[in-house]
């Protein structure tokens, strides 16, 4: 029996946003891990900081179901890092503050993050890496901003 040859013409796309966003998170993972934080605390700090929010709407932010969000606050209050608060417009409703501690690692964990993407495109010219850019926000902002509704939604990865 003889395997059946590929008769791909195009790259495959899946595999190529994929594979390489697989590598970024895991070596954000790492090198966030450094300083105690994880690629979600980092989220849910630099997000609580711009604004009052609360956690639902973290979670939005951070595409973090409720119960990934919950044990996320959950270990930055333990770490002394963000508190859950009475918010000041909806007294229904409870925010995240940050700490003193939590927005002086916030500052670090951005500029890991920002080394870690910076790293992530050093390979390309000038020019790629702002076309890549470019073109990458198109896209996230036009046909691949919003996902299907499917009867079988495909799982996303593990991080």
């Amino acid at each position: 029996m003889t395997a059946m040859a590929n008769t791909r013409t195009e790259p495959d796309l899946s595999f190529l946003l994929d594979h390489t966003s697989h590598v970024l998170r895991t070596r954000m993972a790492a090198a966030l891990g450094e300083i105690g934080l994880t690629p979600r605390m980092h989220c849910v700090l630099v997000h609580a900081q711009e604004e009052e929010r609360t956690q639902i709407q973290l979670a939005e932010i951070g595409d973090m179901d409720k119960t990934t969000m919950v044990v996320t606050v959950d270990a930055l209050e333990k770490a002394g890092l963000a508190e859950r608060r009475p918010s000041t417009k909806d007294r229904r409703a409870r925010i995240i503050a940050v700490t003193d501690e939590g927005a002086a690692l916030a500052v670090r964990s951005q500029a890991i993050v920002d080394k870690v993407h910076a790293d992530a495109l050093a390979s390309l010219a000038d020019a790629d890496r702002a076309t890549l850019l470019r073109v990458l926000g198109v896209l996230a902002e036009g046909d691949l901003g919003t996902p299907s509704d499917s009867p079988r939604p495909a799982r996303r990865a593990r991080q």
